[in-house]
């Protein structure tokens, strides 16, 4: 995650031949989706992870204030 976040900072942009080497490359788009692509992706499944287990912990906390008592 960390290269998805440097490499717009670690190529020239307006460069071609900083990134045209690179895989990916010569195109700019082709080289950004190498180098960042991964990074996007673990980073939506870590959040979707969280969220998930934040969800989960909702639902189990509401259904537990919900229970009935059995104490008749």
């Amino acid at each position: 995650m960390a290269r998805a976040v440097a490499e717009p900072f670690v190529i020239d942009v307006t460069d071609p031949s900083t990134y045209s080497d690179d895989w990916g490359g010569p195109a700019l788009a082709g080289v950004l989706a190498v180098h960042m692509g991964p990074g996007i992706l673990a980073a939506l499944a870590l959040f979707g992870m969280v969220r998930r287990r934040v969800t989960g912990r909702e639902l189990v906390d509401h259904a537990e204030t919900r229970a009935p008592s059995n104490s008749r």
